[in-house]
């Protein structure tokens, strides 16, 4: 019998290493797939760009197989703290409303937020001068709610599901201009797209600051918030900055 209870309790012990070394083992990195240059979907379905190859370079620090999960936007949250996916890198600016539902880790780079509109065109950026233009943006972003906050009532605000949506109607006319990250705006200023466009005016927030999403209470916010440290103190940071930017954004 004393063999026998000997016999369990090694087995327990093994199963929950077992356990843990699994879940050591590979996490689920979710991403949106639709931002580029910071995530997208290339041709051949692939997933990646800056936040992808972030989150694989902190995964790669932390020795644990990483898996690729895209969701759309809108639910993105909802899907991290559903466990469809560990941790959530998709560019996604660190909010006082978001940490009521998750916990961010520490800034991997700073946005701003600034206008397109056709070149040449007439628009100042002044509440005056934008007064009844129509303005694109993505909804559920910084870009969407400063719209809200600062010109509900001055331009007609249109939000869509996605910024390539929003660049699709600019290009169309059926926009006057977009507010958009600046980095997301200067990749699009330089496609064919976006070509006839310009940046107008000056950043009207310059302090976005960017974070990778974790449920609450995660540990992982501390391990993931270590291996940062450790990518940007070595130059692996860097090194993935400049595929993307002639200059640095963390």
């Amino acid at each position: 019998m004393q063999n026998y209870k000997k016999i369990l309790l090694a087995a327990a012990a093994t199963l929950a290493f077992g356990t843990s070394a699994v879940a050591a083992d590979k996490l689920k990195l979710g991403t949106e797939g639709a931002y580029p240059p910071f995530n997208l979907i290339d041709a051949s379905g692939q997933v990646g760009g800056f936040d992808v190859e972030i989150g694989q370079a902190l995964c790669a620090k932390m020795k644990t197989e990483c898996e690729v999960v895209t969701s759309d936007w809108d639910g993105i949250i909802p899907a991290l703290n559903a466990k469809k996916f560990d941790f959530l890198i998709a560019s996604m600016s660190i909010t006082d409303e978001r940490k009521v539902a998750v916990d961010f880790t520490d800034p991997y780079y700073t946005n701003k937020l600034q206008f397109i509109a056709p070149k040449g065109g007439d628009f100042k950026t002044d509440k005056a001068s934008l007064k009844n233009k129509v303005i694109g943006a993505q909804r559920a972003t910084i870009a969407g709610t400063w719209l809200e906050d600062n010109l509900d009532g001055v331009v007609d605000i249109k939000l869509y599901d996605t910024q390539e949506n929003a660049y699709l109607d600019l290009s169309s006319g059926r926009l006057d201009g977009v507010l958009a990250d600046t980095f997301v705006n200067w990749e699009w200023l330089k496609s064919d797209a976006g070509k006839d466009f310009e940046f107008k005016g000056e950043p009207v927030f310059d302090n976005d600051k960017i974070g990778i999403a974790v449920r609450k209470g995660d540990a992982l916010r501390e391990k993931l918030n270590a291996a940062l440290a450790e990518i940007v103190a070595d130059g692996t940071y860097k090194k993935i900055n400049d595929k993307y930017f002639p200059f640095s954004i963390y």
